[in-house]
């Protein structure tokens, strides 16, 4: 019998992990979707679930933090069981889209980022990537074709203001990716980065000064407009086909252009 394919959404509830919980259901994927969000915003995740649920495939959401050790290996024990289920599941996508992390200066300010700060963020927007998989591959959840996608930034090799913690945790993630997928490709496992054009996106709000980003990736694109969280999604599913096997270890750039514009 053939197993169900199931995505895993690391930050479900907006922007990249959305669409792409959407594009994949749409897809024929079942989706898992983490996220962390106070009582008021989860009527979001309601509506999410009965679009997904409209495509005919079912979905499981947890409200948890994602970098939480015990947190993570409840749900992975919950994700197990539920595959476990006849007929049988498989998570076919891991996507790690997670944005929280500190935006302050690293130094020649008065209030800049302090060591905890600092560390949260390469956490959270690094390093679990790392113990998610870790958990996944010990619970036999990955099959071969199975597809690991986390979102980064330009930030990961350029200077933005007060975007420093961040920056590193980018660094820190594409830098897992490429190890990620040298350790997986024995096992028909692949794993890439996306980078994304500038997208009106709550975190991108987040950054001081982002009205001004936001004009001037309008202005060099070749489309003249920003980046969709949906032209991600689909580039995602897209690269969720059996004849990408080939392609890992990458940064790969989804911009329309505009990181080629000078």
């Amino acid at each position: 019998m053939i197993k169900q394919p199931w995505a895993l959404i690391l930050g479900a509830s907006s922007g990249f992990g959305e669409a792409t919980a959407l594009e994949l259901a749409r897809a024929g994927m079942n989706i898992f979707g983490v996220h962390l969000d106070r009582r008021d915003k989860l009527g979001r995740i309601v509506e999410l679930q009965q679009k997904i649920h409209e495509f005919g495939r079912e979905s499981e959401f947890f409200n948890i933090n994602a970098a939480l050790d015990d947190k993570r290996r409840e749900v992975m024990d919950q994700i197990a069981k539920r595959l476990a289920e006849p007929p049988g599941g498989t998570l076919r996508v891991l996507l790690h889209s997670l944005a929280f992390g500190a935006l302050k200066p690293l130094a020649g300010a008065e209030e800049v980022a302090g060591r905890h700060q600092i560390e949260l963020t390469a956490d959270v927007m690094g390093h679990s990537l790392v113990y998610w998989v870790q958990d996944s591959l010990t619970a036999g959840l990955f099959d071969r074709g199975t597809r690991i996608f986390a979102m980064t930034s330009v930030g990961s090799t350029r200077v933005i203001p007060q975007y420093g913690p961040v920056s590193a945790a980018k660094a820190i993630l594409e830098s897992h990716i490429r190890q990620l997928a040298v350790e997986l490709a024995p096992a028909g496992i692949t794993a890439n980065a996306i980078l994304a054009g500038v997208t009106d996106s709550n975190a991108l709000r987040q950054i001081p000064g982002h009205e001004k980003i936001m004009e001037i990736a309008r202005l060099r694109n070749p489309h003249h407009r920003l980046t969709l969280p949906e032209d991600v999604a689909r580039t995602i599913a897209a690269l969720c086909h059996p004849a990408t096997y080939w392609l890992t270890g990458n940064t790969l750039r989804v911009d329309g252009g505009e990181s080629v514009v000078g």
